[in-house]
C-alpha cells in the first residue's frame, strides 16, 4: 500500500512518449512573454515590489562584503523554487521541488562553491567559525567536531527540508482527496472545507519554503565572505 501511495510522486508523466517530468521547471519562460515586461500592469508592479524588497533584504543579510550579482542570483533562486512549488498545486503537474534530484542540484553546487571559496580565500575566518565565541577551552575539540558536521550536512538539510515539506503537504491532500468519493454526504462538505484549508496552507508553505531556502543560502554566503 505504501509503495502505491508514494508512487503518485514518481515523475512519470508523458504524452506521445515525450517525457514531461520537468516541464513545470520551464513554464516560467512560457507564462512570462515579452509583453509582460513592457507593459506596466498590476502584476508587473507587484513583481517589482516583491523583487526590490527581497533584494534589499538579501543585501542587508549579506552585508558590505557581498559580491556583485549575489542578490540577483538569490532572487532567481527564490523565484525558481516559488514557481515550482506553486505549479505543483495544480492538477496533473509534477512538483519538481518534491524530487531530491532538483533540490540536491540546487543545494550541493552552491555549498561546494561556498566552501571552496571560503577555505581558499578566508582560511582564518573559516577556522574561527569552527569555534564559536565564548566556548570554554575544554569544549573546543567537541565544538570543532560539531561545527564541522553541521557544515557538512548543510546541503542535505537544505534539500531534504524543501522536498519533505512539499511531499508532506501533497501527500496529505492526496489522502484526503481520495476519501471524497467514498465519504457519506453528511461528511462531504467538511472534506471540501478541509481541502480548501489545505490548499491555502500549501500556498503559504510554497512561499515560505522558497524564502527559507533563499535566506539560508544568503546566511551561508555571508559566513564565507
Amino acid at each position: 500500500m505504501m509503495t502505491n501511495l508514494f508512487s503518485i510522486f514518481d515523475p512519470s508523466t508523458q504524452i506521445l512518449n515525450i517525457k514531461l517530468n520537468w516541464v513545470s521547471v520551464m513554464l516560467i519562460f512560457i507564462t512570462m512573454p515579452m509583453l509582460y515586461w513592457l507593459n506596466p500592469t498590476r502584476n508587473t508592479t507587484i513583481f517589482n515590489l516583491m523583487s526590490s524588497t527581497l533584494k534589499k533584504e538579501f543585501a542587508t543579510l549579506l552585508g558590505p562584503t557581498n559580491f556583485a550579482g549575489s542578490t540577483m542570483m538569490l532572487l532567481g533562486l527564490f523565484l525558481l523554487i516559488l514557481i515550482n512549488n506553486s505549479m505543483g498545486l495544480f492538477p496533473y503537474i509534477f512538483t519538481a521541488t518534491s524530487h531530491p534530484m532538483l533540490t540536491i542540484t540546487l543545494a550541493l553546487p552552491m555549498w561546494v562553491a561556498l566552501i571552496l571559496y571560503g577555505w581558499i580565500n578566508h582560511t582564518i575566518h573559516m577556522l574561527a567559525h569552527l569555534v564559536p565565541q565564548g566556548t570554554p577551552p575544554a569544549l573546543t575539540v567537541f565544538m570543532v567536531c560539531i561545527e564541522s558536521i553541521s557544515n557538512l550536512i548543510r546541503p542535505l538539510t537544505l534539500s531534504v527540508r524543501l522536498a519533505a515539506n512539499m511531499i508532506a503537504g501533497h501527500l496529505l491532500m492526496t489522502l484526503l482527496g481520495n476519501q471524497g468519493p467514498t465519504s457519506p454526504f453528511t461528511i462531504f462538505p467538511f472534506v471540501v472545507m478541509t481541502q480548501i484549508a489545505l490548499i491555502t496552507l500549501e500556498s503559504a508553505v510554497a512561499m515560505i519554503q522558497a524564502y527559507v531556502f533563499a535566506v539560508l543560502t544568503t546566511l551561508y554566503i555571508s559566513e564565507t565572505t
